[in-house]
């Protein structure tokens, strides 16, 4: 996958995988940029600002609070 299609991918994340952070397990980490935390918007959704990969809470996730 070259970097202009992992910009693209959307990672779908359940309430085991906050606090979100990129790069995610899931990516190669021989071309990975330095682990950034995630904020997520009022509607489960971020994006990297290093690689440009989108994350969105699954529909029906639930986060819970400290």
């Amino acid at each position: 996958m070259s970097q202009a299609q992992a910009s693209q991918a959307v990672v779908q994340l359940e309430g085991k995988d906050l606090p979100a952070h990129c790069p995610n397990p899931n990516m190669t980490s021989w071309s990975s940029h330095p682990r950034v935390f995630l904020e997520l918007d009022d509607h489960g959704a971020a994006k990297c600002p290093y690689c440009g990969t989108q994350y969105q809470l699954k529909p029906g996730t639930v986060v819970k609070g400290h």
